[in-house]
């Protein structure tokens, strides 16, 4: 209480000084205020106008900006941070999951099954039961299958995701719509498992998945408004002000609707698949501080988890197989030189070593046909990575978009799946900062928590899940807490053109920012992943506080 009433008394000083100052809205004093700026990196004090920053300094450098209906926020010293922004979020999928069965930290096949017995049993016949995010090494590495959950979804089909999103379980209801049998073939660049009788087990991997996924009834529009303010919800909570979205479910017009109503309270960047760029290209572009589009994703190979990530060398526990290049090479390129020519925003999914390598051969040979300029082309997860590739990323500008937390889950059992040697290279996030490359951070959420603060945790400690690394995995690939603060603000502002409107706090910027509960650049590491949200800002407007 006494620093507020010292800083009231400051600000008030000079109050009546100056008839033709600017009047703030709100005066935020008495915070260690991280700027993201170099040239100003902390202060205490930051005054707010409407949505915008109009100061930023010590408080007696803020009484000028005092007026009669400045609203003072005493920060009692707590950290602030710019809002963080999620380079890598599944918009409706995260709110879907939500509202769907929660498989993520199901530990045993029973507590699996039990989880799905239970929601079918709340929901109306022939609703699909969708997301659910699963982990099988949580019990061992057994695959589930459709046996484990068929006696009590006879009514509803079944089509579960494994957390990475390249695999899912679908129940016999669901095979059953989409036709598969015995005798289905396997699709290209996808695998139908089956068991020892040539019986579908109800695993579909990569694009054998969408024989089911696409048969789902598309979701409705109020069902897509649900999900999206279930998810904003659940990021404001997070710290996060901004997204980078690259779901594919349709949900942009429900999001310019929403924005037109007034009810989209987190800031979007679309994506749109990279195959749809013609459409994209005629499509009526948004640039507003609430929602923007122009950005395509495409693929290249699958996930590592489910053997579909592409290696140069077999995998270590499968030697005859070395993942699935989910995306013929020619096409790929054509449409990365058509999006690129049409002034669009270009994004690819590249997770085996072998899928970067040849990704990164496709922009350098995309730039060399249409000549340099500032694309900012972008790799999304850049896991794995051939030690000669890592210093092209800067070499060719390609902006790394990564997401730490998959570093300490993955941690738990990839070397058993690519080898002591491959994984030097895995997540190579300091490795990348030395060779100069813009590092982004994101979480890939459904896939895994929505949190900054532990993707922070994450990147710093690499301390895997399983509390078996407490030196880190791999841990030559640490960074420190600057850095990783950097991944989520300044430099994630920067991979969707932004920095200009967001990613730091200065002045002419908005005033989106978090306060935590401790400085993170201070205090132990191990304890980062125990820092609160406390609050949110959105446009200087307190959209979340933590009870």
């Amino acid at each position: 209480m006494k620093h507020l009433l010292l800083s009231v008394a400051i600000l008030l000083l000079c109050f009546s000084c100056d008839s033709e100052k600017i009047e703030a809205d709100t005066i935020f004093v008495n915070g260690v205020i991280w700027t993201a700026n170099p040239n100003m990196k902390e202060v205490e004090a930051m005054a707010v106008k409407s949505d915008t920053i109009i100061a930023v300094g010590s408080t007696i450098d803020l009484q000028k900006y005092i007026g009669k209906s400045t609203h003072i926020v005493d920060l009692q010293n707590k950290f602030v941070t710019p809002g963080f922004i999620d380079a890598h979020v599944h918009l409706l999928m995260g709110g879907n999951s939500l509202l769907s069965v929660q498989l993520r930290d199901a530990k045993t096949k029973e507590e699996f099954a039990k989880r799905i017995k239970d929601f079918a049993s709340g929901i109306k016949p022939n609703q699909w039961i969708v997301e659910g995010n699963w982990d099988h090494t949580l019990w061992g590495g057994e695959l589930p299958t459709k046996e484990w959950i068929d006696v009590f979804t006879q009514q509803n089909p079944v089509a579960v995701y494994r957390m990475d999103g390249h695999m899912i379980l679908a129940n016999s209801a669901a095979l059953k719509i989409a036709g598969i049998d015995r005798n289905t073939p396997d699709v290209e660049n996808g695998e139908i498992v089956k068991n020892s009788n040539g019986e579908p087990t109800g695993i579909l991997k990569s694009k054998a998945m969408y024989l089911v996924l696409n048969k789902i009834p598309a979701l409705s529009d109020s069902q897509k408004e649900k999900a999206i303010k279930v998810a904003q919800e659940y990021l404001h909570a997070q710290g996060v002000t901004s997204i980078q979205d690259v779901d594919s479910l349709g949900g942009f017009e429900v999001l310019k609707k929403m924005h037109s109503n007034n009810e989209l309270k987190i800031r979007v960047y679309s994506a749109d698949p990279l195959h749809s760029w013609k459409s994209l290209s005629k499509k009526e572009k948004v640039n507003n501080k609430w929602l923007k589009n122009g950005l395509l994703k495409g693929f290249v190979d699958g996930s590592l988890g489910s053997h579909s990530a592409a290696f140069l060398e077999p995998y270590s526990d499968k030697p005859t197989d070395s993942g699935i290049l989910t995306a013929n090479i020619d096409s790929l390129q054509t449409w990365i030189e058509k999006a690129d020519t049409n002034n669009l925003h270009v994004t690819v999914h590249a997770i085996g070593d072998k899928a970067n390598h040849t990704l990164l051969n496709t922009y350098e040979a995309v730039e060399q046909t249409n000549g340099s300029k500032d694309r900012r082309f972008r790799i999304e997860h850049a896991q794995h990575l051939n030690s000669d590739d890592i210093s092209r990323f800067s070499e060719l500008n390609i902006i790394a978009s990564m997401q730490p937390y998959h570093a300490i889950d993955d941690g738990r059992w990839a070397e058993e799946l690519i080898g002591p040697e491959r994984i030097k290279t895995t997540y190579a996030f300091n490795s990348l900062l030395d060779a100069g490359t813009t590092l982004v951070f994101g979480s890939d959420w459904p896939v895994a928590p929505a949190s900054p603060i532990l993707g922070i945790h994450a990147a710093i400690t690499r301390q895997t899940l399983d509390n078996k690394n407490p030196e880190g995995w791999v841990p030559e690939q640490k960074i420190n807490a600057e850095q990783a603060l950097l991944a989520y603000t300044k430099n994630a502002a920067y991979s969707a053109f932004n920095e200009t409107i967001k990613g730091t706090l200065e002045v002419g910027k908005l005033a989106d920012f978090v306060v935590l509960s401790n400085d993170i650049r201070s205090i132990d590491p191990i304890n980062i992943r125990n820092v609160q949200v406390l609050y949110t800002y959105i446009g200087g407007k307190k959209v979340y506080e933590k009870k």
